[in-house]
């Protein structure tokens, strides 16, 4: 089983200047982990640009244009109250991007079986016109179209695990039935979709979770809502939003989740891909803020990529 794991360290460099959480020790906590003799078996490569042109299926050539202005020569520029662009974001972004793209090629051609994106600027907050949330362009998002366009994989399905909803990717995949996406995360929280009542044209599974709540709850609703649904979508092509601040370490949330519940969960999605896409799983970091939780989570997450098969 051949597990590819795609970074970059210009990453490193997107700078969101001071006391905030998305910063730059977030990649060098999971690098110092992914380092270790335990992972010596991944296929490692750096992470390419992105082209424009792939970038325009998800968000309008106007607002990629407005980010590119818009990254400083120098300092920090706000662009909504949480997102920051500092002067290596417009390369970061575009990394983040293409990590994705190349990893759907990988696993679509048979290159790798699966593959994990360990990039920042996240994604699954921006909307097509609209950065939000950390978030610049909507990676995961990107790397689904893609694999319509250029690898005939027409079914998509989207998992996001992160504690906050993905509202950038459910708008984006809102009225497709061949996009699927499925979300766990707290409500109420940032950004404040996600509500079961929401379910686009019947391609939308939301299962919200309370302040609280832990492992159990997380495991039925994947039980009970993600997985069955997922499993009747039949994808092409299983992309997971690996955010791990459901941790119970995690500063912006309040769900208890451990390492062993995000093995758990990636196991069950493996399970699914292996019956319907030929294990073909693409994951891409996106959020987790307390550097021990998510440095031993994405250990955890990986290993059982890297397992997956054996």
């Amino acid at each position: 089983m051949t597990t590819l794991y795609l970074t970059h360290d210009v990453c490193i460099e997107h700078d969101t200047g001071p006391g905030h959480p998305e910063r730059p020790d977030r990649l060098r906590a999971i690098k110092k982990v992914i380092d270790t003799n335990d992972f010596d078996d991944l296929k490692r490569e750096e992470a390419p640009m992105a082209d424009v042109a792939d970038i325009e299926r998800a968000h309008p050539g106007p607002y990629i244009e407005a980010i590119r202005k818009a990254t400083p020569q120098e300092g920090l520029v706000r662009v909504d109250g949480d997102t920051v662009l500092s002067p290596k974001s417009w390369e970061a972004a575009l990394r983040a991007v293409g990590s994705g793209i190349h990893a759907v090629d990988s696993v679509m051609t048979g290159e790798a079986d699966n593959a994990f994106c360990a990039i920042r600027p996240c994604g699954h907050h921006a909307e097509s016109e609209t950065a939000m949330g950390f978030c610049v362009f909507n990676n995961i998002a990107v790397a689904g179209l893609y694999a319509r366009a250029r690898h005939g994989a027409e079914r998509i399905a989207v998992v996001d695990f992160d504690v906050h909803h993905g509202n950038g990717t459910q708008a984006m995949f809102w009225d497709d039935k061949n996009l699927y996406f499925g979300s766990t995360h707290q409500m109420p929280l940032f950004p404040g979709t996600g509500a079961i009542s929401e379910s686009g044209v019947g391609n939308i599974c939301n299962a919200p979770m309370r302040a609280g709540d832990g492992g159990d709850v997380f495991r039925e609703a994947f039980e009970n809502r993600i997985l069955p649904q997922l499993s009747a979508h039949r994808p092409d092509l299983i992309l997971i939003s690996a955010g791990f601040d459901a941790h119970e370490r995690d500063p912006l949330g309040s769900l208890r989740l451990v390492e062993e519940d995000f093995s758990w969960a990636t196991a069950r999605l493996i399970e699914i891909a292996d019956k319907s896409c030929e294990g073909r799983v693409v994951s891409m970091l996106e959020g987790g803020y307390d550097l021990d939780g998510l440095a031993n989570s994405v250990a955890a997450h990986v290993q059982v990529l890297m397992d997956a098969g054996n």
